[in-house]
């Protein structure tokens, strides 16, 4: 594999050029990072392929790794620093309550901010304080595509900026709420470091309390959205298309919720990604009619 050798700190930085290999991994030695290079470009150094990783499966968000159910062994949390070779390694316990503060145990190193790209847009963000879910990736790429230029969106439960920054970048207005104040810190300089400034009005608070008027589309990116539905559809009107998230099967209490409000709808209902052994984060696509 060839390669171009950069400190560690200018991984982020460096991944957006043209010349990078973007189907290789970054290999990370100490403060050296190992660029995987496209074939025909200049190169430093040429690196024997590694044996792909085959152990514990984890979330990367720059040089912090996170893992996700139950505890790692010994031996696995040295799989993964063997290969890895991170900052910080994390595991998540779980979260808590509507401000989604995630509880975390360290495993390995001194939690940091950290900044990353998925799918073209860049994320700041300090995973022991603020959650990200790498597994809503296919659903953020779904609403870029959902959105029309000039849309008038709210998004309920804004975060970091999970689904702002994907509704914006497609041409979205977005009205972005957060109730905790530590991620809508983040949010704030995620839309600034992607220069959608123009296209995200931020609010810090209860979006209970802050939505106004009626919006074309609502994203609604929490577990407990269906219980917040009311509001949502306060603010809606015929032609609006609502995007409710949960955990198992809550489309008979949404349907319930929408005809209660004296709308008519059509719905769809779209897997995100698995929660538990039978269990299913799933998105509801509701449209007024």
């Amino acid at each position: 594999m060839n390669v171009r050798i950069f400190h560690k700190s200018e991984i982020a930085k460096v991944q957006r050029e043209e010349w990078v290999d973007t189907t290789r991994r970054v290999f990370v030695e100490g403060d050296i990072a190992y660029i995987p290079v496209k074939e025909g470009r200049p190169f430093d150094e040429v690196l024997e392929e590694r044996t792909p990783y085959k152990g514990r499966g984890y979330q990367k968000m720059g040089d912090t790794l996170l893992i996700h159910g139950d505890a790692p062994t010994k031996s696995e949390i040295e799989e993964i620093l063997a290969f890895e070779h991170p900052a910080c390694i994390l595991h998540s316990v779980g979260q808590n309550g509507v401000m989604r503060i995630p509880e975390i145990r360290v495993l390995f190193g001194t939690p940091h901010e950290v900044t990353f790209r998925e799918a073209g847009i860049s994320y700041t963000l300090n995973p022991s304080k603020v959650m990200f879910s790498q597994g809503n990736r296919g659903e953020k790429l779904r609403i870029r595509s959902l959105v029309r230029e000039g849309e008038k969106i709210a998004d309920m439960f804004a975060g970091i900026g999970y689904f702002t920054l994907s509704a914006a970048l497609a041409g979205g207005k977005v009205h972005a709420v957060e109730i905790n104040p530590e991620s809508f810190a983040f949010l704030q300089k995620n839309i600034e470091a992607n220069y959608l400034g123009r296209n995200v009005n931020a609010e810090c608070g209860d979006c209970r309390e802050k939505l106004r008027g009626t919006y074309d589309r609502i994203l609604m990116g929490h577990f407990d959205a269906p219980e917040f539905l009311n509001h949502a559809l306060a603010h809606a009107d015929i032609g609006t298309t609502l995007h409710v998230h949960g955990v198992g099967d809550r489309q008979s209490e949404i349907e319930e919720t929408v005809s209660s409000a004296g709308f008519r709808y059509t719905i769809s209902e779209y897997k995100v990604k698995k929660y538990a052994s039978r269990t299913w984060h799933c998105v509801w696509d509701v449209k007024l009619i």
